[in-house]
């Protein structure tokens, strides 16, 4: 299976993670999205000419935490994407929160702190960052309050819906994230850090 990807793509980091977890070994093929043959390239296989795209012979699938489910399901044995049909829906229901609420909270304040200058040579819009900040958040608070008595988003171990959430964490400092008064959360994210999966794909900036 070939994974086509790039290292500092949060999106991408979901999957990464849940392979390393799940001992799948990816040709990893990065994608250069500052060239333009690697972005028509792209947009040949993803028509959002977005990483990851995942190629699996005649499967060409795109959407990380669609991905990162395909990648559990083929693997025998795998405990990370439970079969249980209430605690897989639990499971669900973080993943689809992380790519609706806290994802797009974070990217605001990853592109205007991180990515805008890199870019576009751009300083940062105090009003989108105040935009950025307030559904943060609101996110981080729903996040906190549910992890106040547990380990993990679903159940007593790891699953998908805990790398879905972390990825977009891996920017929290050079993004300046605003989550210091939200200590489950970040109890939670310091326990994410500390796997393997976690460990073994943070990339060099």
């Amino acid at each position: 299976m070939q994974l086509y990807y790039h290292p500092l793509s949060s999106n991408s980091r979901r999957v990464t993670m849940a392979a390393e977890h799940l001992g799948l070994a990816l040709d990893l093929v990065e994608i250069n999205l500052g060239n333009e043959g690697d972005r028509r390239r792209l947009e040949e296989m993803n028509p959002n000419s977005k990483v990851p795209v995942l190629v699996d012979q005649d499967l060409v699938l795109w959407e990380s935490c669609a991905i990162m489910q395909y990648l559990a399901d083929r693997t025998p044995g795998q405990t990370i994407y439970p079969q249980a049909p209430v605690a897989r829906a639990d499971v669900h229901r973080w993943m689809f929160w992380a790519c609706q609420h806290f994802s797009p909270a974070v990217g605001v304040l990853t592109w205007e702190n991180v990515w805008k200058r890199i870019v576009e040579g751009g300083q940062p819009d105090p009003v989108e960052l105040a935009r950025g900040a307030a559904d943060l958040h609101r996110a981080a608070a729903v996040a906190d309050a549910h992890l106040a008595q547990r380990r993990w988003l679903v159940g007593d171990t790891v699953t998908l819906a805990d790398y879905a959430v972390a990825a977009p964490l891996m920017y929290l400092v050079q993004a300046r994230l605003p989550l210091e008064t939200y200590p489950n959360l970040l109890a939670w994210f310091a326990r994410v850090q500390e796997l393997p999966a976690w460990r073994h794909t943070t990339p060099v900036w």
